[in-house]
């Protein structure tokens, strides 16, 4: 299968800069994953689409303040880190710029003093060596510092958006999702910036069940696919974790015949890791790098919210495993017609 079979085209004036001031306020396109019929709406109409006994799966991953700039100790040339997977310990896997003078060895100093030359002097807030060559070109780095790696990320530290976006994020916490709760994450998982706590308020007095997993997002998300067919392709893996209450909720779900409705790719791909043939979950911890394209039969997703992904990429692969590729194409040809707002800042999308 070759990947550009998940091609489109997309004017680049259609990418979200920045995020709507209100959450809710994008809009919403709506796929039968059966029929490919499709209709237009705005976020907060997804309600109609969800029924009492669905169980709504979040990933509530919180993305950290992972790029960090800074200069070589020895030479004061600039220095780009995004910290990607911790692995343990102060090493940490990272995508490093530029890679080609940032070799085994390379130290960088961030938040020091820098004398005329541009050179590192005195003591910096913190330290990095590159220790290794990693997966796909990135690097493992240990790190040096005095008190708290957290609270030093948070000061030194940027959010982590991603390369199509040139506008600066005019306050982190709308790059979280409102429920984002355990640290990790090198970028948000979009899908679920569209909720606010009122709407998913409201969706809990309509009967509609909330379950929480958690998956890192890593490499992958930065990565473009570079195969020219689809199995050539090396999915990066990433840490997740189902918790008992998820994986109960889930099981009974579908004993019952209720919808399991996954909010992006992120909730679905670890939920399709989990998932026993059945459908079924056990709470249960890991690294996944499942890769979903067409042919994979779904065991526990059953509707997906989801953002709009860059053109031949794996999550364009997994969207069309669940709605079909000529469905999924067609609806994004509707989306640039109507000129929706694509990728991370942008509208939504419900596969039913």
């Amino acid at each position: 299968m070759q990947v550009d079979l998940f091609d489109y085209h997309l004017p680049e004036e259609l990418i979200a800069q920045t995020p709507l001031a209100d959450r809710t306020a994008s809009r919403l396109l709506t796929l039968s994953k059966t029929s490919g019929e499709t209709a237009h709406h705005t976020f907060e109409d997804l309600e109609q689409y969800l029924q009492a006994g669905d169980v709504l799966v979040l990933n509530n991953t919180r993305v950290i303040p992972a790029r960090l700039f800074g200069v070589k100790a020895d030479t004061g040339a600039k220095a780009e880190i995004l910290l990607l997977k911790q692995l343990e310990g102060d090493r940490w896997e990272a995508l490093v710029k530029p890679g080609k003078r940032l070799r085994e060895g390379a130290v960088i100093h961030f938040g020091g003093e820098t004398g005329a030359d541009g050179a590192s002097q005195g003591e910096p807030l913190l330290k990095a060596t590159v220790e290794e060559t990693g997966a796909q070109g990135a690097r493992v780095l240990r790190f040096e510092y005095e008190g708290i790696f957290n609270e030093l990320l948070d000061r030194l530290g940027h959010m982590p958006l991603p390369p199509y976006i040139k506008e600066q994020l005019p306050e982190r916490e709308r790059y979280q999702t409102v429920y984002a709760k355990h640290e990790g994450s090198a970028a948000a998982p979009t899908a679920g910036l569209h909720f606010t706590e009122a709407f998913l308020h409201r969706l809990e007095q309509k009967g509609i069940q909330l379950a929480y997993v958690t998956l890192h997002v890593g490499l992958g998300t930065f990565r473009p696919v570079s195969a020219e067919t689809v199995d050539e392709h090396d999915m990066h893996e990433e840490y997740y974790e189902v918790p008992q209450e998820t994986a109960e909720l889930v099981t009974a779900a579908k004993r019952e015949g209720r919808r399991v409705v996954a909010v992006g790719t992120t909730s679905a791909r670890t939920l399709e890791t989990a998932a026993a043939e059945d459908g079924s979950l056990q709470a249960c911890s890991g690294s996944t790098g499942i890769f979903i394209y067409p042919g994979y039969r779904f065991k526990a997703v059953d509707a997906l919210l989801t953002n709009f992904h860059l053109p031949k990429s794996t999550l364009m692969m997994l969207i069309s495993a669940l709605a079909g590729r000529e469905n999924v194409l067609a609806a994004y040809r509707e989306a640039v017609e109507r000129k929706y707002r694509f990728f991370s800042f942008g509208d939504a999308m419900f596969i039913y």
